[in-house]
């Protein structure tokens, strides 16, 4: 029983938070280089934040109980590894990124387009959320056919 639930929280929490990151980044993508884009992107993230943050963590606590019989070594490492890596891209996203469009938006400038400096760090954590969650659900596929 202990297995359907750690699997059930594990791709649920895959679900909600990539499925949150992709709408984001498709957002914060078409934001570039358009101002409707970027200010419906600071609106959007006010919803994505916390889904994200929801799916990451019941991904996490998923994935311990699931692999909770396994050595930590190989497949549970690797995720543990990945999720490390989300959470502290998710804390530069959620403490630095957000509050700074929030202060935009809050100035009336949310449309503005972002300087360049900030788009170029943005992507990178878009990025590295993109490789994150389809690289997890890549290895949790990998281990359930070989299994």
């Amino acid at each position: 029983m202990l297995d359907f639930v750690g699997l059930f929280l594990l791709i649920s929490g895959f679900v909600v938070g990539l499925g949150s990151v992709t709408v984001i980044d498709i957002h914060g993508f078409l934001g570039r280089k358009s101002s409707y884009w970027t200010e419906a992107t600071t609106r959007t993230h006010k919803v994505t934040k916390p889904l994200i943050w929801a799916g990451t963590f019941l991904a996490v606590i998923g994935g311990i109980l699931f692999f909770r019989n396994e050595p930590f070594s190989g497949v549970p490492m690797y995720l543990a590894l990945i999720a490390i890596v989300l959470l502290l891209n998710g804390l530069f996203l959620s403490f630095r990124v957000s509050p700074y469009l929030l202060q935009k938006e809050k100035e009336g400038r949310a449309s503005e387009l972002l300087p360049e400096s900030w788009q170029r760090k943005i992507i990178v954590g878009l990025i590295l959320s993109d490789l994150g969650w389809w690289g997890s659900i890549a290895i949790v596929v990998w281990y359930l056919v070989k299994k």
